[in-house]
This record gives C-alpha cells, sequence and structure tokens, in this order.
C-alpha cells in the first residue's frame, strides 16, 4: 500500500469516526422510554428504600452520578431548576460508585444516565448524557399529565 493508499483509509477512518461521533452528540440527553428488561412493573420500581428519599407526588427525578463526571453538574442543575418549578416533583442524585447494586439492576452505562419515575417508582423515561432543560420538561409532562388523567 503506497502512500495514497495510506491517505484514503486515514481519511476514511475520521470520516467514520466522524460520522459516528455526530450520531452520539445527537443522541446524547435524549430521553427514551426505558429499554427493554428494565424493570418497569411495581414490584420492579423504585422504592423509597432504593433512592434513599421519598417518591416526589407527582414525579420523580433520578439522577446517577460520578465524582469525575463534567456534564453531571449542569445536569444536576438542571433537574433542580426543573424540580423547583414543578409541583409534586422530588429530584434525587445517586452516586453510581457507592450504589453499584441499582447500577446493574438498572443497567447505567454512563454517568450522567436520568430516569423519570412516575408517582409509584415505575420508570417512565430515561436519558444518558447532559439533557436539555426543555427535553427534561417534556418527559416530565407526559408523566404529570398521565398522572392527572388517571386521578379524574
Amino acid at each position: 500500500m503506497g502512500v495514497t493508499g495510506g491517505l484514503i483509509a486515514l481519511a476514511a477512518a475520521l470520516l467514520v469516526a466522524t460520522v459516528l461521533g455526530v450520531a452520539m452528540r445527537r443522541r446524547a440527553g435524549q430521553f427514551r422510554p426505558a429499554p427493554p428488561g428494565t424493570p418497569v412493573k411495581p414490584a420492579g420500581a423504585l422504592t423509597e428504600a432504593d433512592l434513599g428519599t421519598g417518591l416526589g407526588r407527582q414525579a420523580t427525578l433520578v439522577q446517577f452520578s460520578t465524582a469525575f463526571c463534567a456534564p453531571c453538574r449542569p445536569t444536576r442543575q438542571i433537574l433542580a431548576q426543573v424540580a423547583d418549578m414543578v409541583d409534586g416533583v422530588t429530584h434525587v442524585e445517586i452516586d453510581a460508585a457507592e450504589r453499584i447494586d441499582l447500577v446493574q439492576r438498572l443497567r447505567i452505562n454512563s454517568t450522567p444516565t436520568v430516569l423519570v419515575l412516575n408517582p409509584d417508582g415505575v420508570i417512565v423515561k430515561r436519558a444518558t448524557g447532559l439533557p436539555r432543560k426543555a427535553d427534561v420538561i417534556a418527559a416530565l409532562g407526559l408523566v404529570v399529565r398521565a398522572e392527572d388523567r388517571s386521578r379524574k
């Protein structure tokens, strides 16, 4: 393989890495339904004992963080702001290094990971990476609206 072939291979590798990087960045922080295999039934829901605090009356925002996670701080700020804006919503931060049992049970692969729980502790939405405030509000809106409809 000559110099030209090496340059073509290098350019192709850079192109593939760029496309993958852009795709991963676009996906980061977007809320998706809980993946298959994640406990979603009340028997597998997160409890107050799991969280170390009470569940929110309308919803709970659970953030898994680690000490060296750069996007965890802005995620904490966004979730705290949203929880303060919406009555009955609680924000709970869990140190992933201290709660390996939950990390394994919920298949948390990176931090920050944000879970949106309904009032029963059932995981409704999940995001990995730094979420946008608007996306958090939209994900939370689905839970709060569903809860309001079930009360009527």
